[in-house]
């Protein structure tokens, strides 16, 4: 009996032509309704006993999401990495399996990480704006085997971002929950919490997920511990940033410039933001780029495959 899939990706749609003989094959019909960004929790009930599987976006697949599409709903397949828009927990107790595309845009990602960083860091921003207003000013900035990174979160992306970071001859600091075992501890040192990392680094990237102990992790307390004049990277989630506090921490020089990717409520932005010259904003572009859209694409897809072939999908995560 042919199963139905709800396609909401907004990124996949542009491969979904491609990958309709798979999906004719393994008889999976496709709903691929208009999305801009993701659906919110009420656009994804309007579906409800509908379909069978879903790939997803950052679609809000809450408890209350999930169980309008009980019984028949059985995966959710995530075109992307983070899983905090999707209630886990509850697909779990209702049989629903939950798969993602891990570490499939980890490379672009820290790649958007050190652009911020070097930007920022010879104050490439103002210069160009500068020049193109007819001012020849030279600014002087860091050299990155000058200066201390701190990194919070160590997971693919963190480590990434690492590995580049020391290639460039930065003195790099973390926080994770726990202590790297791998090469890239050498030369880098560990602290337990932020008060100690904040107070070592001249640079900062925000590579944690977001979850409730890191919800706003960043915030008024925390931006108090970092040195004057800190460069702020976020390519991790909005959510754990207090916009309020950053805000005031880049308007009284607590946080010398700050490159975000990644905002609360997208695709909506902090109004303030917008009328701010230290800050570097780019539209959730980190998995931009063909051939990591057309891996996550793929991999989304086989996930799901996997699934109706009663196959375990290589990206289960419950």
């Amino acid at each position: 009996m042919p199963k139905t899939v709800l396609l909401t990706a907004p990124y996949m749609k542009p491969f979904v032509e491609k990958f309709r003989p798979v999906f004719d094959h393994y008889q999976l019909d496709l709903v691929v309704p208009e999305v801009e960004e993701r659906m919110e929790e009420e656009d994804i009930q309007k579906f409800a006993g509908q379909f069978d599987g879903v790939i997803c976006g950052d679609d809000q697949y809450t408890q209350k999401a999930i169980e309008a599409c009980l019984p028949r709903l059985k995966v959710i397949s995530k075109w992307g990495t983070g899983i905090d828009s999707i209630d886990k927990e509850f697909a779990e107790t209702q049989g629903v399996l939950v798969g993602n595309t891990l570490n499939a845009f980890t490379q672009p990602v820290a790649d958007t990480v050190l652009g911020y960083i070097l930007a920022f860091a010879r104050r490439q921003p103002w210069m160009d704006k500068d020049v193109k207003k007819g001012k020849w000013v030279k600014i002087s900035g860091h050299a990155l085997n000058e200066s201390t990174l701190g990194v919070i979160g160590v997971g693919n992306i963190g480590k990434a971002v690492i590995r580049r970071a020391k290639a460039f001859g930065m003195e790099i600091h973390y926080h994770n929950r726990s202590k790297l075992s791998s090469d890239l501890e050498d030369g880098a040192i560990y602290h337990k919490n932020l008060k100690e990392l904040f107070a070592q680094s001249e640079f900062l990237s925000i590579n944690c997920p977001a979850t409730p102990e890191t919800t706003k992790i960043i915030n008024k307390d925390t931006l108090g511990y970092l040195k004057k004049n800190t460069v702020v990277a976020n390519a991790a989630r909005g959510d754990v940033v207090d916009d309020d506090a950053m805000v005031e921490a880049l308007k009284n020089g607590t946080v010398f410039a700050y490159g975000l990717d990644v905002y609360n409520g997208e695709p909506k932005i902090h109004p303030e933001y917008l009328k701010l010259k230290n800050i570097f904003l780019l539209p959730h572009l980190g998995s931009a780029t063909k051939r990591t859209r057309w891996d996550m694409a793929y991999r989304a897809t086989k996930n799901l495959e996997d699934f109706f072939l009663n196959k375990k999908p290589q990206d289960l995560i419950n």
